[in-house]
């Protein structure tokens, strides 16, 4: 079985977001008819879930021998406060259960309510920003930015405060950047700390993610020095 790739699945703030999961069962005695798969929110049981996705495309399945089959849905899902199905708000995001079921050729049917688990993460936006360009050695170089996730409640983008995230470094003519110090996102989740210029290169910021926002990282501001 994998959902959307075997990756986390990512909500933006508006758009749609598309996915898919393939399912992959088997009877000995009669062999498999169809496939399914829902995922649903909760910390209790199925029948307490908060939140559900269930398939919003055509199931296509295909016959991999006289006892297997192998069926592919398409899901849908989008950011909105009232959090129908297909839908997730803020307090959905994170770890969702994953339940598959089939039927056998002998119409047979078998399900599990939470096989595995899959993330439904809030999408997120890093910046960066180095002052002042050109710097002279040994100056003081200004590292600005800012860490936002979708807020599904309000179709924005807003601030994450109360992240850790790394100010990293790349030389001029490498390909690997450095760690220079952790900076903790302020409650509107900007960013803004100091260092000295060394050596022509690259800043940016990097944040780890958390169970309900992905890894980021910004792109990389160029300093000049002289």
């Amino acid at each position: 079985m994998v959902v959307n790739g075997g990756k986390n699945i990512v909500v933006g703030p508006t758009a749609v977001t598309h996915f898919t999961a393939t399912v992959t069962a088997s009877d000995t005695a009669a062999g498999v008819k169809q496939t399914w798969l829902d995922l649903w929110h909760g910390s209790g049981a199925y029948d307490d879930h908060d939140g559900a996705i269930a398939r919003a495309g055509e199931l296509k399945c295909t016959v991999v021998s006289s006892t297997t089959t192998t069926c592919t849905s398409s899901f849908q899902v989008k950011a909105n406060a009232r959090a129908y199905t297909n839908e997730v708000a803020n307090a959905l995001a994170g770890i969702w259960h994953v339940s598959p079921g089939a039927v056998s050729g002998n119409r047979v049917q078998s399900s599990d309510y939470s096989y595995s688990t899959v993330k439904v993460q809030r999408a997120s936006q890093l910046t960066v920003d180095a002052t002042p360009e050109p710097v002279k050695k040994g100056k003081t170089v200004t590292v600005t930015g800012k860490l936002s996730r979708a807020n599904w409640d309000t179709h924005k983008y807003a601030g994450y405060s109360g992240q850790p995230v790394k100010l990293q470094f790349r030389k001029k003519g490498s390909s690997t950047y450095t760690t220079i110090k952790t900076v903790t996102t302020s409650s509107t989740g900007t960013l803004k700390t100091t260092v000295k210029a060394s050596a022509d290169g690259y800043y940016r910021y990097s944040f780890a993610g958390t169970t309900t926002t992905p890894a980021v990282n910004s792109s990389g501001d160029f300093i000049d020095v002289r």
